[in-house]
C-alpha cells in the first residue's frame, strides 16, 4: 500500500511539473510577443500609409480582437475559440502567424511576404476557406492588421522579407503560345495533381497535405471559383513561379522559364470555363480542337 501510495505520489508530483513546464512555456511565449511588439520590426509600410500593430490589437476596439481573434487567437496561433470546427480539407484551419510561412506571395518560395503582399490578402480573403474578403476595413486599419501580426513570429525579428520577383510583360496570346503551355503542363507534371483536365483529381490528388500533415485539397481549374492569391494573367505567373508555401504546390521558378511560365498561364486559362480573362484562350482551344493531354501515350 505505501508503494502504491508512493508511486501515486510521483506520479502526481510529475504531473504537476509538467504542467508548470508547460505553462511557463506558454508563458514565454507570450512575454517574447509582448517584447516583439514594442521593436521596429513590428510596423508596416504600404504606400504613404504607416501602420500601428497597438492599434490593431487594442483590448477595447482593435480590429484583430474583433474580427480575426475568433479565429486566429489570443497568440496568433490559429487556435482561437471557432478553429475547433475547422475540418480540412473543406474547411481549412485558419493560419498559425506564429509560422510566419504564407501561401499568398510576391516573393520567392520561403522568404517572407511584403506588407502590401499581407494587405491584399486581408482585402481579397482566400476563397475555399474560411478567411472572406475583410474589403470593408479602411486602408489604415488594414496597414494596422499588417502591424500587428507581424508581433507573434521570431522570423519578423531576424528576417527581412523578399524582394519580390520580377514579371516581365505579357506577351500576346497565340495558338502556337497555348500549345506550348499545354507540353509545359505536362512536363513539370501538373497533372498529378490538378488532373489532365485540370478538375483537381489527378492521381496524387488524395493523397496532399499540407506542411502540417493536414490534408487538401489541389485546385480545380473547371470550377469557376477563384484562384486562391487573385485572379487576373499576372496573379496566376506569381503563383507558380513563387509556389504557395506551407502547401504542396511548389515554386516552379527553378523549372520553367518566364516565357514558357506565361505560355503555361494561357494554356490553364483553356481549363477554366469563360470568364473575364480567358476569351481569347478559349476561342483559340476550340479552333484547335484542343484535347487533354495524355501523359501515357
Amino acid at each position: 500500500m505505501r508503494t502504491k501510495t508512493l508511486t501515486c505520489s510521483l506520479l502526481m508530483a510529475a504531473v504537476a511539473v509538467l504542467e508548470l513546464t508547460v505553462a511557463a512555456h506558454a508563458q514565454v511565449s507570450e512575454y517574447q510577443q509582448k517584447q516583439w511588439l514594442n521593436t521596429p520590426a513590428v510596423t508596416s509600410h504600404v504606400g504613404n500609409i504607416t501602420g500601428d500593430a497597438k492599434t490593431a490589437g487594442n483590448k477595447m476596439n482593435g480590429a484583430y480582437r474583433r474580427y480575426c481573434l475568433v479565429c486566429h487567437g489570443e497568440l496568433g496561433d490559429g487556435n482561437g475559440e471557432s478553429a475547433k470546427w475547422f475540418e480540412p480539407p473543406v474547411y481549412p484551419k485558419p493560419r498559425d502567424f506564429t509560422l510566419a510561412v504564407f501561401e499568398c506571395r510576391s516573393t520567392p518560395t520561403g522568404t517572407l511576404p511584403t506588407d502590401q503582399d499581407l494587405f491584399d490578402t486581408i482585402a481579397r480573403g482566400l476563397d475555399r476557406s474560411n478567411m472572406p474578403p475583410w474589403n470593408t476595413f479602411t486602408k489604415q486599419e488594414r496597414a494596422d492588421l499588417v502591424a500587428w501580426l507581424k508581433h507573434y513570429s521570431p522570423r519578423w525579428q531576424n528576417e527581412k522579407p523578399g524582394a519580390p520577383i520580377q514579371i516581365p510583360a505579357e506577351p500576346e496570346v497565340t495558338a502556337d503560345r497555348v500549345k506550348a503551355g499545354q507540353d509545359v503542363f505536362n512536363r513539370v507534371q501538373c497533372w498529378k495533381c490538378h488532373g489532365v483536365e485540370g478538375r483537381g483529381n489527378g492521381p496524387s490528388a488524395s493523397t496532399l497535405q499540407d506542411d502540417l500533415g493536414r490534408p487538401i485539397f489541389p485546385y480545380n481549374f473547371t470550377s469557376g471559383e477563384r484562384p486562391k492569391c487573385g485572379s487576373t494573367d499576372r496573379d496566376l505567373y506569381r503563383i507558380f513561379m513563387t509556389g504557395l508555401d506551407g502547401t504542396p504546390m511548389p515554386s516552379f521558378a527553378d523549372n520553367i522559364k518566364p516565357d514558357e511560365a506565361w505560355d503555361l498561364v494561357f494554356y490553364l486559362r483553356t481549363l477554366q470555363p469563360r470568364n473575364l480573362y480567358n476569351a481569347k484562350e478559349k476561342e483559340i482551344a476550340r479552333q484547335l480542337g484542343l484535347k487533354p493531354i495524355n501523359p501515357n501515350p
